[in-house]
């Protein structure tokens, strides 16, 4: 018998036939493999998900979901809230997979909710620790069975079983990653968080960061992390180091993050999971608005970078500011899209900024679609200041919101009161586009918030490019900063808040107008309070967890006048010097509060990146106070972003109205609107679950002086 199946085998026949099984049980090996990576990094088979932050990892606030229609969207109703057991502005962008929703509370805690009902699956978080941050949600990464929802709570990222919030334990320690992990030593206490999701690739999950923006901040290192294990896989330096591209932008030192920090990515990333390229888009170097302690062109602050996602190694990058010291960081995640430019496709990656400027270039080689002129540009009359000469210009699309060198005298606000006033000081200003800050004042338009914010833009499959923007001016204005010696009569407290408060509440404790007053603060707020803001920080005041707690409590006796002027000692967290310091984040206003300049003061516009051409721009919202007198269309600052339907519609909320409106994506026609329970600074998700499509979006109002809210609402065509 064993001779009979040695000579069977040695058979020609037998052999290919044994080929054959082989070959085809690799192949079905491979194709199980491929189904499971199919179902990894969030990948839902299902197009009625909304299952990455923004829609997708091309960030593009699309849907294919057609059901609501121009036609039928007058009769949107709401469907089901949720309310959150904490109250507060929420900037989150749900995701909604399987029939679930992921999102985040006002203090941080995440949740999931069946999502055609809004009953709450579970819970993560401690509900008596209330994070002063804000989140924009969470990430959902999947392989096979292992379900994954990764998002963080001040400077830890957490992974957590999808199916029941429970911790990971096997990723990081317990469940958890420092976001320190891999920075310097000097970095370690320095303030970090993350308020937008990471992008996954694979099995990493590559990460923004928030720091501070003053000369203490931390570096911007760009990061991933191994989704099963919480492992560091790769770091790219934004701020290069001896040997590595772009050292010589900086001073030698630089990269030893001693008074030089940041340029990291805070507001998200876009990822080509096809060609395994991750797009990067990074925000300033410290100290945001003086720059002679970093001289030079300052790569790789203010840049989108193309990295290779597997390795962080950078393919090519593009510098939209250089040199910032206008705090002109890149606000949103790219979209990736696909143009036709004279019958040709083009896989590009468009970057929208608070200039109001889109740069768009092919994904590939970095080469601009559209071409950009490096223009002269004013230089700074500060000491220490040595300004870049030049700024890139894209010479199409138009910008998206009015630039402060188009301002005239005429452009103020005809609903001022205090007109001659406003002239007066109007005519005191720098209007020139990259003014550079100085002791009178520049005109800052748009403004810090931009332009384009953190929300994003939405683009649909044809190429149109969605943006809604903010026409707010602000002042930007340096004041001398008196040296340490300088500053020796005063207390601890003072000189702590000298070093870190002043630039943001100023001297008289009486903030800038976009900035919580700090007058009378004894009587708003306890100690306890104050202290942990201090430490952890709150909206967009970043924490200061490198001061001691006698240094925190030195600061807080100082803002509740019990701080005798005699106390002394050395100060740990005493920031390196600069000659000069902003006055602070002021609003050009008139007397009533309102926009110096004449509407629109918020819009919404439709850009075609096939031509650079724009379809159509109208105003977005009713300021409330002029609406009261009958006075429409002036459109207001937004924030969050809009979403594009296969339909044909544009939903966004955004607005200080508190409304929610859907537009014709086709026309910018006003199809439909609703008031909310509380203003919407998040952009919506929509999804179908069992055959009935839902847009969702969270409504927390606080911001812009609208009223604190908890609710997330969800609306359908009625069944």
């Amino acid at each position: 018998m064993n001779s009979f199946l040695t000579k069977i085998r040695k058979r020609p026949s037998f052999q290919f036939s044994l080929l054959v099984i082989i070959t085809l049980a690799s192949l079905l090996l491979l194709l199980a493999k491929c189904k499971i990576e199919e179902k990894t990094n969030a990948e839902s088979d299902n197009s009625n998900d909304w299952p990455e932050y923004l829609g997708g990892a091309d960030r593009n606030h699309y849907s294919a979901l057609t059901q609501i229609t121009p036609e039928n969207v007058h009769q949107l109703k709401i469907a089901w809230t949720y309310s959150t057991p904490d109250s507060g502005q929420i900037q989150t962008n749900p995701l909604i997979i399987d029939g679930v929703l992921y999102g985040v509370t006002p203090s941080v805690q995440a949740f999931a909710l069946d999502a055609a009902t809004g009953k709450q699956l579970w819970l993560f978080g401690d509900t008596l620790r209330h994070w002063a941050s804000t989140s924009r949600g969470v990430s959902f990464w999947r392989a096979g069975e292992d379900k994954r929802i990764l998002y963080t709570v001040g400077p830890n990222l957490w992974a957590l079983n999808a199916d029941n919030g429970q911790p990971i334990l096997s990723f990081g320690d317990q469940g958890r990653v420092d976001l320190h992990t891999g920075l310097p030593d000097n970095a370690q206490n320095k303030f970090m968080i993350s308020n937008t999701p990471g992008a996954i690739f694979e099995d990493l999950i590559i990460m923004p960061v928030r720091v501070s923006e003053d000369v203490d901040a931390a570096p911007g290192d760009i990061r991933a992390f191994n989704v099963r294990t919480g492992a560091l896989e790769w770091t790219f330096h934004t701020i290069p180091y001896p040997n590595e591209f772009g050292y010589e932008t900086f001073p030698k030192h630089a990269y030893k993050n001693t008074d030089t920090g940041a340029a990291n990515n805070w507001a998200g990333m876009a990822v080509d999971k096809k060609r395994g390229i991750v797009y990067v888009p990074t925000g300033s170097a410290a100290y945001d608005f003086y720059g002679g302690n970093r001289e030079g062109e300052n790569l790789f602050s203010d840049c989108l970078l193309a990295l290779d996602a597997r390795t962080g190694k950078r393919i090519w990058h593009f510098q939209t500011t250089h040199h910032d010291i206008w705090d002109r960081d890149l606000p949103a995640p790219p979209n990736l899209m696909t143009i036709n430019r004279n019958g040709v496709e083009i896989d590009v990656v468009a970057q929208i900024t608070k200039q109001g400027y889109v740069y768009v270039f092919d994904r590939v080689t970095g080469a601009p679609i559209f071409p950009i002129e490096e223009v002269p540009v004013p230089s700074s009359s500060l000491a220490g200041e040595a300004t870049w000469p030049t700024q890139p210009f894209p010479t199409q699309p138009a910008p998206f919101a009015r630039q402060s060198n188009t301002l005239t005298e005429n452009d103020l606000s005809p609903y001022a009161e205090n007109k001659a006033e406003l002239l007066e000081e109007f005519k005191g200003y720098e209007t020139a586009v990259y003014a550079p800050g100085n002791l009178e004042g520049t005109v800052l338009l748009p403004g810090y918030d931009g332009g384009a914010e953190w929300g994003g833009a939405a683009a649909d499959p044809q190429g149109v490019l969605f943006v809604n923007a903010n026409e707010m001016a602000w002042i930007l204005q340096m004041v001398e900063n008196p040296q340490q010696a300088a500053l020796a009569h005063l207390s601890r407290g003072a000189k702590l808040y000298n070093s870190y408060c002043i630039s943001c509440h100023n001297t008289n404790v009486n903030a800038a107008s976009n900035i919580p007053s700090l007058v009378n603060i004894d009587q708003k707020r306890d100690k306890v309070f104050i202290s942990n803001i201090i430490k952890n920080g709150k909206g967009m005041m970043p924490g200061f967890p490198m001061l001691s707690a006698t240094e925190t409590q030195a600061i807080v006796s100082y803002l509740f006048d019990e701080e005798k002027q005699e106390v002394a000692g050395e100060l740990s967290g005493q920031k390196p010097w600069l000659p000069y310091k902003s006055n602070g984040y002021n609003k050009f206003l008139d007397n009533n509060g309102l926009p110096a300049i004449a509407p629109p003061w918020g819009t919404l516009s439709a850009i075609d990146l096939n031509t650079g051409a724009y379809l159509w721009q109208i105003p977005l919202g009713h300021e409330p106070k002029l609406l009261e007198k009958g006075i429409k269309n002036t459109g207001v600052e937004n924030y969050g972003g809009p979403v594009v339907t296969a339909s044909g519609l544009l939903f966004i909320a955004a607005t200080k109205d508190g409304f929610f409106r859907a537009f014709d994506k086709q026309t910018g026609e006003l199809l439909w609107e609703t008031q909310l329970p509380f203003a919407s600074f998040a952009t919506p998700s929509t999804y179908q679950v069992n055959e009935r499509q839902y847009i969702v979006l969270a409504c927390g109002g606080t911001k812009l002086g609208t009223p604190k809210g908890n609710q997330y609402v969800a609306f359908a065509l009625p069944e």
